[in-house]
């Protein structure tokens, strides 16, 4: 759907926007509402924290958008000795710092609630309706953090919130523009949410297409015969079982941080390169564990989380590949490579030591005692090439999703900024919309 522009525009004076409609107006927001900060409780008194009733929030409720739950709840005696305030439901709150995106986002209020010394709460006087302005905002949420030195880790601070100049539409056309901006971005919002489910039943997918192939093989009339091993249950009866170690060459990596370097020539096999297959590039000036094409390459550490333990990557080319110490190498297979790598990635023999908490780490031992199916040499490149075609065409409509969903994401965001901006006119819109309904 397309929307029309105002009639008339007039220079603004905002460098944010730069014309505006001719009866809108402009201010500075120090002048359109109260700033304040919060503050924390001691938290070494931990009588402040236990039984309290009080709602305060961290940095980190910014995250909600809307925010309906507490950080924590402190007690009256805690708010009395600390210098944290009141903030009433329906003002918002900025994050004047945090890790990661976190500062300058700003969200609504849903209810009373205190706060700590990070976040900044905004109270819009008479002139300017909440909403609209949390959503003008979010528009201008990159503007905002580069006004305090951009993705760096200084913080923004009460005076340069002031700073912000804000177009001023008619407080009723602010309230239209809102309700507007609600409503589509909760629709874009849903379509979002239906691609992202989609590729959510698409792993799930892929994941069961390989893991059945790869234990059961392709013809279901095959009889079949217990594994020994209660994870890998039936196999088919002509099968062998045999450790990894018998089936494969397995090293391990080696440091090669002394020897990063922007100019290497070896590129550097890390956790981050196999999770992300092989898109997260990393360089190298010595090589001290190589590796070439054919060879698969597995996750054996990963710190902090253990989130990309046992995952494997398989070298498509003839690079020069150099192997860290948190990874280990596979080559010289008994039989397909490709076929190995398909039974090896995120294999549930490794994946069980992973309690998906605390392990970070998986033992050469455990890498070289798992046991694999092993079909005759001529069934394993049968089921290589059927789950790169299977595969391939589950990794096309996964892409295929995630463009959807970068679509939808820049429309939003163009949307929230015409709209706010008066760059489109959608008092009609809302008008149409509400006698619709």
């Amino acid at each position: 759907m397309s929307f029309p522009a105002y009639p008339n525009y007039r220079e603004s004076g905002l460098a944010w926007a730069p014309s505006l409609p001719n009866h809108w107006s402009s201010a500075g927001l120090r002048w359109l509402a109260r700033r304040y900060a919060g503050g924390t409780p001691d938290r070494n008194r931990e009588d402040f924290w236990e039984n309290g009733t009080i709602p305060w929030l961290n940095s980190g409720s910014v995250n909600q958008g809307l925010i309906q739950e507490p950080s924590a709840f402190i007690t009256d005696e805690a708010f009395a000795n600390s210098s944290t305030r009141w903030v009433p439901a329906g003002a918002l709150l900025m994050a004047l710092a945090g890790q990661g995106k976190t500062k300058g986002m700003t969200a609504q209020l849903a209810f009373d609630a205190t706060c700590n010394q990070s976040m900044a709460a905004i109270v819009p006087g008479h002139e300017l309706a909440s909403r609209y302005l949390l959503w003008w905002l979010s528009a201008n949420y990159q503007n905002i953090r580069n006004m305090s030195g951009g993705d760096n880790r200084d913080g923004l601070n009460l005076e340069l919130l002031g700073d912000i100049l804000c177009p001023l539409p008619p407080i009723r056309e602010q309230t239209t523009i809102a309700a507007f901006l609600d409503r589509e971005t909760a629709k874009i919002d849903a379509l979002m949410e239906e691609q992202q489910r989609l590729i959510e039943l698409l792993k799930v997918k892929r994941q069961a297409v390989v893991s059945h192939a790869v234990t059961k093989g392709l013809d279901p009339t095959m009889p079949m015969k217990h594994s020994g091993v209660e994870w890998l249950g039936e196999v088919p009866a002509h099968w062998e079982i045999n450790r990894l170690d018998r089936l494969m060459s397995f090293s391990s990596g080696k440091a090669h941080e002394p020897f990063l370097a922007d100019d290497g020539e070896h590129i550097y096999i890390s956790a981050r390169f196999v999770s992300t297959h092989g898109q997260s590039l990393k360089f190298c000036t010595e090589n001290l564990a190589p590796a070439k094409r054919g060879d698969v390459v597995m996750v054996m550490s990963d710190l902090p989380n253990g989130r990309a333990l046992a995952r494997a990557y398989q070298i498509a080319d003839d690079a020069s590949y150099a192997v860290n110490q948190r990874v280990c190498r596979l080559k010289g297979f008994r039989g397909s490579a490709r076929y190995f790598y398909y039974q090896l990635n995120r294999n549930p023999g490794l994946r069980r030591y992973d309690d998906g908490v605390n392990q970070t780490h998986l033992s050469n031992s455990a890498y070289c005692k798992l046991p694999l199916c092993a079909p005759p040499e001529p069934e394993q490149s049968q089921i290589a090439e059927y789950l790169d075609e299977q595969t391939g065409r589950i990794d096309a409509l996964e892409v295929a999703a995630a463009a959807a969903i970068s679509v939808l994401q820049e429309r939003r965001v163009a949307l929230i900024s015409a709209a706010v901006s008066g760059k489109i006119d959608v008092r009609n819109a809302s008008a149409k919309q509400a006698k619709a309904a």
